[in-house]
């Protein structure tokens, strides 16, 4: 942990606003990414972004410095939501700033082309990523868009390191199935419609 860091949480552990502040800023991107790729509706996740820091402030006693506050900041936000999808069973609404607010900025290097099939590549990601239970997506989230260690998804997710590479396998499995499933479709609808275009008029 950095020096400044550390130096910022123990200023906010004595309830110093300002210094919990400066946190918020450095981890607002990554803890609001958990939250959207986990709930899949932007407004949802800045909700729970708040609540996240919110809890986390409230509970910033009970924190053990020799832990990764990282690791810990992003249990807090991972274990609510996957509490709000047991719970509520979001439904993700399909609104034109929610659906595309996750993705990166557009690439001015890619034709329009290739920026057509990665948009369309990652909207089917978003789409079987909401398909995987909870936990199981959390743990995806984590491993790959957080670069999470196994060991850290462990904490982070109240699980045994062996649960994680079982939840991982079973995960990856899920939508390696699912993406191919969806691809074929695309693919037959493709062909339906090129040989209807391609038919004469009678």
């Amino acid at each position: 942990m950095e020096e400044t860091e550390t130096a910022w949480l123990e200023l906010a552990r004595q309830g110093d606003e300002e210094a919990f502040a400066r946190i918020v800023e450095k981890y607002q991107r990554p803890v609001f990414s958990l939250c959207f790729r986990m709930l899949g509706v932007a407004e949802a996740a800045e909700d729970a972004a708040q609540e996240t820091f919110l809890r986390a402030y409230k509970n910033l006693r009970r924190y053990d410095p020799r832990r990764s506050f990282a690791t810990w900041l992003l249990s807090i936000a991972a274990h609510y939501c996957i509490d709000r999808l047991r719970r509520k069973r979001l439904v993700t609404v399909s609104v034109d700033d929610d659906a595309y607010a996750w993705r990166p900025p557009v690439d001015p290097a890619l034709s329009p082309e290739a920026s057509l099939i990665r948009s369309q590549q990652q909207e089917r990601v978003r789409e079987l990523l909401e398909a995987l239970p909870a936990k199981d997506r959390a743990a995806v989230v984590l491993y790959y868009w957080h670069d999470c260690s196994y060991q850290e998804i462990a904490e982070t997710l109240s699980l045994s390191v062996s649960a994680v590479k079982s939840r991982l396998f079973r995960a990856r499995r899920a939508l390696a199935e699912a993406w191919q499933t969806q691809a074929v479709g695309v693919s037959k609808q493709i062909h339906s419609e090129g040989i209807r275009y391609e038919t004469p008029a009678v």
